[in-house]
């Protein structure tokens, strides 16, 4: 059975169709929502079983980065994304959707402006460091995959980082703290973290862009490196056992 996936997006957002590949080679059946279709398609969200937030620019990133998409994300779904992750919806944020995810509060910390001041598009190595998130367990081998943003930069208080090492809740950190590793300049080169239930995952990478040997530098490789595939089919596995 492929569980009903969906693929959230704002006016803005460019990977949705990344995504949905990606959730396609999965096992799940995506389909893109977009805001300006709600409430008309509210249903299709309220029965899916499986979230993923698309990246991209949403609303240009007028003011700042995934802040309007959180307004109106807010505004149009009300308490429904908090509800689904209750019920056992895994939820993933690439990018601008991580932004907005922490800009809503499902997730700690903030996201800022790159170390260097400017926009970062790069391959990067990702490596899986949490148990707890239902995406990255049982993932030991290094990810690769593409960042393109200006605002990536992940940032938090001591107690709060603290909390996220103690909780296991750091999901991805880049391969090394220094720059271009780490392109952005996070604290503790942390590239994704994950909430208290390990079912809501954000990372500013882009894993949908790196599933098959043909996209991006696997086209290069002999060896199938770093594929991204295996984190969604966790997602997959755990909305299945939802």
């Amino acid at each position: 059975m492929k569980p009903p996936a969906i693929v959230l997006t704002a006016p803005g957002t460019n990977r949705q169709n990344d995504a949905a590949f990606a959730l396609e080679q999965a096992g799940a059946a995506p389909v893109c929502v977009d805001l300006l279709d709600l409430p008309g398609r509210r249903g299709e969200i309220e029965r899916a079983k499986l979230i993923v937030i698309a990246g991209g620019f949403s609303y240009g990133d007028a003011l700042g980065s995934g802040r309007v998409f959180a307004l109106e994300a807010e505004r149009l779904l009300g308490d429904l994304l908090p509800e689904k992750v209750s019920q056992g919806t895994p939820i993933l944020g690439v990018c601008n959707g991580f932004q907005m995810l922490v800009r809503s509060g499902m997730l700690p910390g903030a996201l800022q402006h790159n170390e260097r001041g400017h926009f970062e598009c790069r391959w990067v190595t990702l490596q899986p460091s949490s148990q707890l998130c239902v995406w990255t367990r049982g993932l030991e081998e290094p990810l690769r995959c593409p960042v393109a943003h200006g605002e990536g930069r992940y940032a938090a208080g001591t107690a709060v980082l603290e909390q996220l090492r103690s909780e296991d809740r750091v999901a991805f950190r880049y391969a090394a703290d220094d720059y271009p590793a780490n392109p952005n300049g996070s604290a503790e080169a942390i590239a994704g973290v994950c909430d208290s239930t390990g079912l809501v995952l954000g990372m500013m990478p882009h894993p949908e862009n790196h599933v098959t040997e043909r996209q991006g530098r696997a086209m290069v490789t002999v060896r199938k490196q770093g594929h991204a595939l295996p984190l969604f089919r966790n997602g997959v596995v755990a909305a299945l056992a939802s």
